[in-house]
This record gives C-alpha cells, structure tokens and sequence, in this order.
C-alpha cells in the first residue's frame, strides 16, 4: 500500500512482466476446486463403489450413508440427519487447508489480492493483518493439523481396502487403487510437510545434540517443508481426482479395470 511515507512515484508499481499471471492462474485453480468440491459434497450420490469409498465422504458418520462392507461406516447421525455425510468430514480437511500458511499466501494473493504479487502495492486503504475477526480464525491452524492426522489415517484404511475386488475378496488391485495409492501418499506428504508439524516435532528445543530422533524428524520434516506449495498443489489435484474416479465409476461411466 502506498502512503505519505512512501517515495513519490505516480505509478502504482513499475514492473512490466506479467505478474497477474500468477495469482490469475492460482485464483482460477482454487476456484475450480471449491465449484467441484461443493457440487460433490451435496450431491450425495455416486460415492461408493466397492471396493472404493470417495475420500469426500470418508469416514460416513450419519445414517443415511450408503453401506460400506468393513468401511468408514459411523452411523454417530442419525435420522434427523437429512443432507449429505460429507458435509460433517470435510469441515476439517478443509479447514486443515484454508488455515495452512501456504494456502492463505495463494488466496490472499489470488481474491484478496493482500498484495496480489509481490512489489506491486496492495488496493486496500487499511490492513490489520490476521489479528481481527474473521481472520484472526487463522490461528487455529494447528488444532486442524491435529483433526486432520486421523482423517489421513482413515484415508489410509480406505487404501487398504482397495485391495479388495468388486465382491469383497483380497489380493486385487484395480486402477482404482493405484489412484488411492498415489493420492494416500501426496495427502500424508503434504500433512507432513505443515509448518505445525515441523514445529511440534523439532520446536522448542534448545539443543538438537540432546534430541537425536526429534533432530532427524525434523530434518526429514524440513526436507518435506521445502516442497509445501507444490505438495499442496499435487493433493489437492489427487483428493479431486479420486473422488472424481469413485463418481464416474459408481455413476456406471466408467469401469474399474483390473490388474489381478
């Protein structure tokens, strides 16, 4: 933001390259995204299709969830639950990912632009960062990190199970597990790589020397923590398209071909 302090220069920056690229491409990304998301997580339908279970609706906790044999079947809602599961899951995936530090940097560039590229000034007359309502909310980051740990694990169950075939039986792998095998690792990696995770394993401590284990995880987290944005990129495209696999196999527009 340009103020009285500020040098005198007319223009509201002097870069000549393409710089709205950038958040142009990450606003338009997110928003496909959420319009996807939304639409799946209401619709309600097309979510199952054994042995696969769309990691929108994973764990199913209401009544009205399509049976899962030894699936995240939790009837904790019952009948007076009357619209889609999935709405009760993905308060905290999702809010594991709109409170990342990576995350906030992409839509606070890409629909806020606060700033929307880098030397190029913000269009907001004030700024109070994330210390006011709504976004002082940001805070809570780690209370999502840890929500979002057995959500992963529930996910990483839902792997397993696609070992089965169409009939319940073990020892099968169809393409459809390859697609929850590589989205189970991108969604473990990316959680991993949270700056509250790196925290939590390495913070605090004084003297690595002392803590050779936590000295290792956090090195191991660190490396991770490198590659944050792009992993945060790769599993959201991967949690998209899983879910996108379940649908258009449960939907019969597509069959789940098998390996063996």
């Amino acid at each position: 933001m340009r103020t009285g302090t500020r040098a005198a220069i007319s223009a509201p920056h002097l870069r000549t390259d393409r710089w709205w690229l950038a958040p142009a491409a990450t606003a338009a990304g997110l928003l496909a995204f959420i319009v996807y998301s939304t639409w799946r997580a209401f619709a309600n339908a097309d979510y199952y299709a054994a042995p696969y279970v769309s990691p929108f609706y994973s764990p199913c906790l209401a009544e009205n969830c399509e049976p899962m044999r030894a699936g995240p079947n939790w009837d904790l809602f019952g009948s007076w639950w009357g619209i889609s599961p999935a709405i009760i899951v993905l308060i905290f995936p999702l809010g594991f990912r709109l409170t990342c530090y990576y995350y906030r940097k992409a839509y606070y560039r890409g629909f806020w632009a606060s700033p929307p590229a880098c030397a190029v000034a913000e269009p907001h007359g004030t700024y109070t960062g994330e210390t006011r309502f709504p976004l002082i909310l940001q805070n809570i980051h780690r209370y999502f990190f840890y929500a979002a740990l057995p959500v992963a694990g529930i996910l990483t169950y839902d792997t397993v199970l696609a070992f089965r075939d169409e009939h319940y039986a073990w020892g099968h792998m169809g393409l459809g597990t390859l697609v929850f095998l590589v989205n189970i690792v991108l969604i473990w990696a990316y959680t991993l790589s949270c700056h509250s995770c790196r925290h939590i394993v390495g913070g605090k401590l004084k003297h690595f020397s002392k803590h050779p284990v936590r000295y290792r995880m956090w090195q191991w987290v660190s490396r991770l923590n490198g590659r944050h944005m792009q992993l945060a990129w790769a599993s959201l495209l991967s949690v998209a398209l899983a879910d996108l696999y379940v649908y258009l196999v449960a939907s019969g527009a597509f069959d789940d071909p098998r390996f063996f």
